[in-house]
């Protein structure tokens, strides 16, 4: 009894990560993808336009602080008065998190 309501129980949480994992990834198609690519590479014609830093490079992601990349969701970015990116509406500090997470798994 007590290995079926563990194996009922890990069961449970695994359909809630992957939920979730679903929805950062429907978050990223949506909001993301058209300056940062699917992919996180940036190789799209805004992310050209934009300068968007690739992603997936090991070397950019460690200069990269969790924090500063949860502000940046939280808050967008700005070039002075020039909005780079809009800040995220709509999602709680789990889901930007969880974005976060995506990001970080783009690196090589």
């Amino acid at each position: 009894m007590k290995n079926a309501m563990m194996m009922t129980i890990a069961a449970c949480a695994a359909m809630v990560v992957s939920a979730s994992a679903a929805d950062v990834k429907e978050t990223w198609a949506k909001d993301c993808a058209k300056c940062h690519g699917a992919d996180g590479k940036g190789d799209t014609k805004m992310g050209k336009k934009l300068d968007i830093k690739n992603f997936t490079d090991a070397k950019y992601q460690a200069s990269l602080k969790d924090a500063d990349m949860l502000k940046a969701i939280k808050e967008g970015v700005k070039d002075g008065e020039k909005v780079r990116m809009k800040a995220a509406e709509g999602l709680s500090e789990e889901e930007m998190k969880a974005l976060v997470a995506y990001v970080r798994a783009f690196k090589k």
